[in-house]
């Protein structure tokens, strides 16, 4: 992303932020400084962020959202063969699981890491530093964005994956929990990744290594997997939403466990959005 797209963007952002004039800012100068204070609210400021994110990730992100669906699509029906115990069996609970949160992965986790790196890169941290928006509401607004960017590709997913596998229907409301939770671990540890990395390649490559270890530990059943790479999987903070989304499946679910996995996801997502935050303070302060 360009600085002159950038800053049409911060535009749209400082515009439909309550309580602020809609007047273009100009950086460097002393009357603008002297506009941007005070700092508007958080939830104001966060919606403004989400509103301007959601809108451009619509109109960018669209082809590769399909290339996400696809993907899991196609390794679905790649397993579909060589899944042991046939279909409504662990195996295949996992296979659906795993090719249903790959496309939050691929999103909020690849997609994310990549466009922080470029905003820093850029120099488009320096536009949004000039705006009175907490640093918590740029990151909370970019990573709801893309986490809420996701739906239509999960759900389409997850419906392809029941009727392939012949599994039930019935508990994919369990979506509606899984999505955001899942989202919100994975789209905070990419943008944290890709505020960090001293180099935009970088942050490419991290976003691209997430992505790659979220499709070979998820997807692939957990009980196929050798002993240390078992553990190295329960580290993913995707893992936990798979289990919670495969536990759905069951015929009689574990509701307790289901709701433990969530736990985790949430308190995954509420420390990798803090360490974001963070992240995005000390690139913007540079």
């Amino acid at each position: 992303m360009s600085v002159a797209s950038a800053g049409a963007e911060m535009n749209a952002v400082a515009q439909a932020t309550p309580g602020r004039a809609a007047e273009p800012y100009a950086v460097g100068t002393a009357e603008a400084a002297a506009a941007l204070a005070p700092s508007a609210r958080l939830l104001p400021a966060l919606g403004a962020v989400y509103r301007a994110q959601l809108s451009r990730a619509k109109v960018a992100r669209i082809p590769l959202l399909f290339v996400a669906t696809f993907q899991s699509v196609g390794i679905m029906v790649l397993m579909r063969g060589v899944v042991d115990g046939g279909s409504q069996g662990p195996a295949a609970r996992s296979v659906v699981a795993g090719s249903t949160v790959l496309v939050v992965a691929f999103v909020a986790l690849n997609l994310l890491a990549q466009y922080f790196g470029q905003l820093r890169a850029s120099g488009g941290l320096d536009h949004y530093a000039t705006l009175p928006v907490p640093p918590a509401a740029v990151v909370l607004g970019a990573a709801g964005a893309y986490a809420s960017f996701t739906v239509p590709g999960t759900l389409a997913t997850a419906v392809m994956g029941c009727a392939l596998f012949q599994l039930p229907f019935a508990n994919l409301w369990v979506l509606a929990a899984v999505i955001p939770l899942a989202g919100a671990a994975l789209s905070g540890l990419g943008a944290a990744l890709g505020l960090l990395a001293p180099r935009q390649e970088l942050a490419t490559l991290f976003g691209q290594l997430g992505m790659s270890a979220a499709l070979l530990l998820g997807v692939l059943p957990a009980a196929n997997l050798p002993g240390p790479i078992g553990y190295v999987r329960d580290l993913l903070p995707s893992t936990y939403g798979v289990e919670a989304l495969a536990r759905a499946f069951d015929a009689h679910p574990d509701w307790l466990a289901l709701c433990g996995d969530l736990s985790v996801c949430a308190a995954v997502g509420a420390v990798s959005l803090a360490v974001a935050t963070w992240a995005y303070r000390r690139a913007a302060c540079r």
